[in-house]
């Protein structure tokens, strides 16, 4: 007989793992599902050893770190997780909502479902120059997980948000040399991350733009960078490697092709202060939800998971107490 869970969760990042966590110590039965290979989203797939400075209690945490602090937590309660496994339609069916996975190859039966999806599939804003796609591997990358790799390495980075800032700033103890590229005079960074980098070794190229990049004879990039403000203004930069840090396009959480009838706006899924949706027992968090002057930060998402536990709890069992103070429990 095919199992029913009260909750299913649907993304695998660092706010899904918290509420399957959360939803485990409620004692309800819990699925979580996440698309790729293993958990924890964007956070551990594209930037594991950037710092993490919006989470409570864990200050300047690592991508890396906060995914594995979470992954211990949720071994903390008996919870049910499948990994690449894509939803690919959500329907609602008697009391119940049923999930295909994978194009139906799979599915799974939730009284309640939360989505934490974040933005949807992302797709970095690349460098637009003539032989970008020869380049990407070989010398130019969008991606940065494993930083030991640029030891000892000259290496520019390009970009002015917390991204390029946090990466230059973190790189400037590991590689030989650091460059930081950017085409305006002002970095739209955190002020402490600015206030950081100020402290560094790493040389700051600005307002310049990378026109062309060329493999060197020794196998290195040649980039030809020119003054933003006068065209005229113009030199060279070998380095070993080029980061791309210019953000991600989101493909959006309403191209899924899901049946579910759903309410969205240009942030995300239009949500109630108790993270509802306009479907009985269906729920969004994190930066798949919207509502005025919603913030997208892990500790929002952070936020959100319990509330969006406890409705749906409510929701599939209107009879059941509320939650009491974790701190009473004895766990």
């Amino acid at each position: 007989m095919e199992k029913t869970y009260d909750i299913i969760i649907v993304g695998g990042g660092p706010v899904g793992l918290f509420a399957a966590f959360y939803a485990g110590l409620r004692n309800t039965k819990v699925l979580l599902l996440e698309a790729l290979t293993d958990l924890g989203g964007q956070v551990q797939t594209l930037y594991p050893d950037k710092k993490i400075w919006d989470v409570a209690g864990l200050p300047g945490v690592s991508g890396r770190e906060l995914i594995d602090r979470l992954k211990k937590q949720l071994a903390k309660f008996p919870v049910d997780v499948q990994t690449e496994a894509k939803v690919t339609d959500i329907v609602r069916v008697g009391d119940n909502w049923q999930i295909a996975i994978n194009d139906g190859q799979t599915g799974v039966t939730g009284r309640s479902v939360i989505l934490a999806t974040g933005k949807g599939a992302f797709e970095p804003r690349r460098l637009q120059i003539d032989n970008e796609a020869e380049l990407e591997g070989h010398g130019l990358s969008y991606f940065a997980p494993d930083l030991s790799l640029y030891q000892n390495q000259e290496v520019a980075v390009l970009g002015g948000g917390d991204s390029a800032v946090d990466l230059a700033e973190q790189l400037d103890s590991i590689a030989k040399r650091t460059y930081l590229i950017h085409r305006r005079d002002q970095f739209r960074a955190l002020e402490q991350a600015v206030l950081a980098l100020e402290k560094t070794k790493v040389i700051k190229k600005t307002p310049k733009k990378v026109k062309s990049a060329q493999k060197t004879a020794d196998g290195r990039l040649e980039l030809a960078l020119q003054h933003v403000k006068d065209k005229n203004q113009q030199e060279e930069l070998v380095v070993d490697n080029l980061l791309v840090q210019y953000g991600f396009l989101t493909k959006g959480q309403a191209d899924t092709g899901w049946q579910v009838d759903l309410d969205w706006d240009s942030a995300g899924i239009v949500v109630t202060d108790q993270m509802e949706t306009k479907q009985p027992a269906l729920f969004a968090i994190g930066d798949a939800s919207s509502y005025p002057n919603h913030v997208d930060l892990i500790a929002t998402g952070f936020g959100q998971a319990p509330a969006a536990v406890n409705a749906a709890i409510a929701a599939i069992d209107p009879d059941r107490g509320g939650p009491g103070h974790s701190s009473s429990m004895n766990l």
